[in-house]
């Protein structure tokens, strides 16, 4: 399951789109070609084989003719990476070039890493063969900007929550939060919330009092925007759901019933309630495992 800070991250992209182009151009110097409407796509990337394909968040920047309609001026691949992991190597050329079949125009792979050893890792060309390599560009620690100053913070608040993601939990880089806490009162109250919500969940103990002291009153046990309410409750059903398949092979174990690894499976990957009461009512008077799923 994703963790908290990759699903912080990307949807900081789903909330506000354009973020991902000012990054291409303010911190990696990318020439984003000029665009009217920014589109959040579906991930989900199908090819033709077997295997699905799909990326964090994919942004398509679209430019607006008159007489012409509408056509793609650059899509933006968002992948979150927090360590290494060689199989990204193989799967983001095939992003690349499925995208690039789809929208017929610039592909750009924008991958974030919060530590240097990572961002240093998915920054090595992709060699593919001969006169064929994607190059990723990633926006590490070294490129993102420790924001201090309240008035940058405000003035760019999006960068100033990947500021405090990225450089807060360094203690020598504490006004971060500070500067962000201020940047935080310039949005709409479910924004401000999310974003709040978003760095309290993926920042250390001691940053996170640090911030909660810069901010109004909040309550870090229960998550105020609807995006992070949302998450706790799957966390929390998740949870129960767990709880019930094991004190279901518990019983069956009890009561001597063979479970093969197909039957250990259904239990322990299913998550409706009702079901899960029903096999555990089941299991306390099953003979065989095939009385429990009758």
């Amino acid at each position: 399951m994703p963790s908290a800070l990759h699903e912080s991250l990307i949807e900081m992209f789903r909330q506000r789109p354009s973020f991902a182009a000012e990054l291409l151009d303010a911190a990696l110097d990318v020439a984003v070609p000029p665009y009217d409407r920014v589109d959040v796509a579906s991930g989900h990337l199908p090819t033709l084989a077997p295997a699905e394909l799909r990326a964090d968040a994919v942004l398509t920047y679209t430019k607006m003719s008159a007489g012409h309609g509408d056509s793609p001026a650059l899509a933006v691949i968002v992948e979150v990476q927090l360590r290494e992991d060689e199989g990204k190597k193989k799967s983001w050329p095939r992003y690349v070039a499925n995208l690039h079949a789809r929208h017929d125009c610039p592909v750009v792979l924008l991958v974030l890493c919060p530590n240097h050893t990572t961002a240093a890792w998915a920054r090595s060309p992709i060699n593919l063969g001969p006169g064929s390599v994607i190059t990723p560009f990633v926006v590490g620690p070294d490129v993102v900007p420790v924001i201090t100053d309240t008035a940058q913070a405000r003035g760019q608040p999006e960068l100033a929550v990947l500021s405090a993601l990225t450089h807060g939990r360094d203690p020598r880089h504490r006004s971060v939060l500070s500067a962000v806490a201020s940047a935080l009162t310039i949005f709409d109250s479910e924004h401000a919330l999310l974003y709040a919500d978003i760095m309290l969940a993926a920042l250390p103990d001691e940053a996170r009092r640090h911030l909660e002291a810069h901010m109004a009153v909040y309550d870090i046990r229960k998550p105020q925007s609807e995006y992070f309410r949302r998450q706790r409750d799957e966390v929390l059903a998740e949870g129960r759901a767990e709880g019930e398949a094991q004190s279901i092979l518990r019983v069956l174990a009890a009561r001597g019933v063979d479970v093969d690894e197909d039957a250990r499976a259904r239990i322990i990957t299913c998550t409706d309630p009702k079901q899960l009461e029903t096999w555990i009512d089941r299991a306390a008077t099953a003979e065989t495992i095939d009385d429990l799923f009758v």
